[in-house]
């Protein structure tokens, strides 16, 4: 069993590697509502504004270099200015 202290030293870990969110391949957030760990999870806030991004396909977090550190394809439709809420769970795995 991993314990609980481990898997937040992780968790604040990736916190210290995600430098930006960036939408569809091309739009950047680097400025975050929420930015931080409670626990084992990294909690993301940030506002998507409908005057750039209309339909998200595509959220990638990068680190300050660009590399992209965690990549997930969606249909999110942008009605208005939205908040999102993006979280990763550090947890031990099972075989």
């Amino acid at each position: 069993m991993i314990e609980p202290n481990l898997l937040h030293d992780v968790a604040t870990y990736i916190d210290g590697r995600v430098a930006k969110v960036v939408l569809n391949g091309s739009y950047e957030i680097v400025n975050f509502e929420v930015k931080e760990v409670t626990d084992n999870t990294l909690a993301l806030n940030y506002i998507v504004p409908i005057a750039d991004v209309q339909l998200i396909t595509q959220i990638d977090l990068q680190d300050a270099s660009g590399t992209v550190l965690t990549s997930n394809p969606v249909n999110v439709p942008i009605s208005s200015d939205t908040l999102i809420l993006q979280t990763i769970n550090v947890k031990e795995g099972t075989n």
